[in-house]
């Protein structure tokens, strides 16, 4: 039996550095102890649950790869765990961490995590409950194939600027996002950085330091005409005589034309080549042009700076609030710490330990799937010729028996 990773506050050691561990859960078989599914959609018939299972193709070790599965199709998913103590990230780390598995190749819906305060209602929990900070990826189309990362402030959820592409393909994959009491941020897949920055620079959590001023106007004799019509260029004399059109000089009127009955012969007209459209006076540089105008910027009066902008609060709930068009996400691993040393030691023990054996399982399996596609392909196409001499077969006996009646 795989060995259960409880949601119990853990204390490890890394090195000479202390993890506190608030949450950690690799799901094993008594993981609905510790998960609450909210009634949220259950009335309309749109809930969708969560299974455990390690999926089609997983490491050598089954047991440990068992995650969490979303299921059926088009339903919404909505589970949360309560963390056995408070995490108030005031002067730490924060380091949410979790695995995703799109088994089902994700064409449309959310791989997120969400950490959330202590005053969810768990039995209720939906997309309009209240949380610290949303993370993951989300795919829909073409179009949508990145990693959220959205931050609540003063009760407003502000997604990050920046488009991090999130992985696409049905292997196990890491996600893990790092933020700092120095207002510094850090995004990793499968423990490589895809995104770092500032949380005042990458989000829009505050105002502008600095806006347009309201005050200005463009001067009267601001000439924003980066060209100009060239005055020295005139139309030619009998530009505007000349015809588009010319009766054409190589034709010759039939032999057989009457100009009683078939009227007076006109030769066809042909485009004239010595025709140039409209004229167009020429244009050059304007040697006044200073460029589109704006204004000045100012300080803005209404910027606040906030060197807690870090700050998520108290944060005691993790949950899974989402909606999948197929179903068959697999989550797994989920850790809440305050040390990013060790999140990478537990994604290279948990993930890293597995990744070669699933994508060795992972290529057998669709190897084997293209097979059996193949042969069936070639026995329908069999069959179908079997049809045919059939009926030829058949037509030809008809045909003989016609005759031998004749």
């Amino acid at each position: 039996m795989k060995t259960m990773q409880t949601a119990a506050l853990l204390l490890a050691m890394i090195g000479a550095a202390s993890a506190t561990v608030y949450y950690e859960d690799t799901f094993g078989d008594d993981w609905a102890s510790r998960w609450v599914q909210s009634t949220s959609k259950e009335d309309e018939g749109a809930r969708g649950d969560f299974t455990l299972t390690a999926g089609k193709w997983h490491g050598e070790d089954a047991e440990a790869a068992k995650g969490i599965q979303t299921g059926p199709d088009a339903r919404f998913f909505a589970y949360s765990s309560k963390m056995p103590k408070v995490f108030n990230n005031a002067g730490k780390d924060l380091v949410l961490q979790f695995s995703v598995k799109h088994e089902q190749s994700l064409d449309c819906g959310g791989g997120y995590i969400k950490l959330m305060g202590g005053d969810l209602d768990q039995k209720t929990f939906n997309g309009d409950s209240e949380y610290a900070i949303m993370f993951g990826p989300d795919i829909c189309g073409y179009s949508t194939k990145r990693v959220h990362v959205i931050f609540n402030y003063k009760g407003e959820n502000h997604l990050i600027k920046e488009t991090i592409a999130c992985e696409t393909d049905e292997l196990t994959h890491v996600y893990t996002l790092i933020v700092r009491p120095d207002n510094s941020y850090s995004v990793l897949i499968d423990n490589e950085e895809k995104a770092t920055g500032s949380l005042k620079d990458d989000w829009d959590m505050l105002k502008p330091k600095t806006i347009p001023d309201p005050e200005a106007s463009k001067p009267e004799d601001w000439d924003e005409r980066a060209m100009i019509p060239d005055e020295s260029d005139v139309k030619p004399e009998g530009y505007d005589e000349i015809p588009a059109k010319i009766p054409d000089p190589d034709a010759a009127k039939p032999e057989d034309w009457d100009d009683e009955d078939d009227g007076e012969w006109e030769a066809p007209m042909i485009p004239n080549a010595d025709f140039k459209g409209p004229w167009v006076q020429k244009q050059i540089e304007n040697p006044d042009y200073k460029g589109i105008w704006k204004p000045d910027d100012i300080a803005n009066p209404e910027f606040v700076d906030d060197d807690n902008l870090y700050q998520r609060g108290d944060m005691k709930h993790v949950g899974f609030e989402l909606w999948q068009v197929k179903a068959g996400t697999i989550f797994d691993n989920v850790l809440v710490t305050d040390d990013a040393e060790y999140a990478k030691d537990f994604a290279t023990k948990t993930w890293g330990a597995a990744k070669d054996a699933e994508k060795a399982m992972f290529d057998e399996i669709k190897k084997v799937e293209a097979e059996e596609e193949e042969a069936a392909r070639a026995a329908a196409e069999a069959e179908m010729a079997d049809q045919a001499d059939e009926e030829d077969e058949y037509e030809d006996a008809e045909g003989e028996e016609a005759h031998d009646e004749l």
